[in-house]
């Protein structure tokens, strides 16, 4: 099956900006690139899945920063990306964790296997009419009491279009999405919104609110 054009510019974008990222945002966390009320989400996450529940998986992981931090809270986690180039810089700077290739349509798990799923930024490069078929895939593999963690820049639904993404001269278009849209997607899909919230751009890189929504699956029948 080919794959839309978002997604092979996405692998083509960051294949080409693979080092050039990690070299800026790290490949751990950092107070610079996680304010408080994010690392609350993740630390909230780690609380609601539960160290001994299952396996979880960080998709669209980059160079491993979030994966590494599941990793050191005692979660048996996975991380998944589209770029080989990516895969392999978070395998470089995290030997001990597995990292497998994956897209958010189309994830390396079976049906119901995965007790949680953080998705950190990484609906970011989705237009919004393919959230529906990101968050089926999603619910597709979390298990009935699964829980899933979405990050992602808010707006209006806008692409902006960067024609030099990291300096590397490569085309990277990034969509704020809508929190509420967002919100309804995710139900449409068999997901329970938990808890959300939008905070100020706060720190030296941002330019426009970020959005943070928990949910869990649905029991079939609720």
């Amino acid at each position: 099956m080919t794959d839309p054009d978002h997604v092979t510019t996405a692998r083509a974008g960051y294949d080409a900006t693979a080092e050039e990222y990690a070299q800026l945002v790290g490949t751990e966390l950092t107070a610079a690139f996680e304010g408080p009320v994010d690392r609350a989400f993740l630390a909230a996450f780690v609380e609601y899945v539960g160290v001994a529940s299952g396996q979880v998986a960080d998709v669209g992981c980059g160079p491993g920063r979030v994966t590494a931090f599941l990793a050191a809270q005692g979660l048996d986690v996975v991380g998944v990306d589209l770029s080989p180039a990516m895969l392999k810089v978070a395998r470089d700077a995290h030997p001990g964790i597995r990292f497998e290739d994956g897209r958010l349509t189309a994830l390396p798990f079976r049906e119901g296997s995965i007790q949680g799923l953080v998705c950190w930024y990484s609906i970011i490069h989705t237009p919004s009419k393919y959230l529906d078929e990101v968050f089926a895939e999603l619910r597709r593999v979390l298990s009935g009491n699964g829980h899933l963690l979405l990050a992602f820049q808010a707006g209006d639904g806008e692409g902006v279009h960067r024609v030099d993404a990291y300096g590397t001269g490569v085309s990277l278009t990034s969509y704020r999405h809508l929190p509420d849209q967002v919100a309804r997607s995710l139900v449409a899909n068999g997901l329970e919104v938990h808890a959300r919230a939008v905070r100020a751009p706060e720190l030296d890189h941002e330019s426009t609110p970020q959005a943070f929504i928990l949910a869990r699956s649905v029991a079939p029948g609720r």
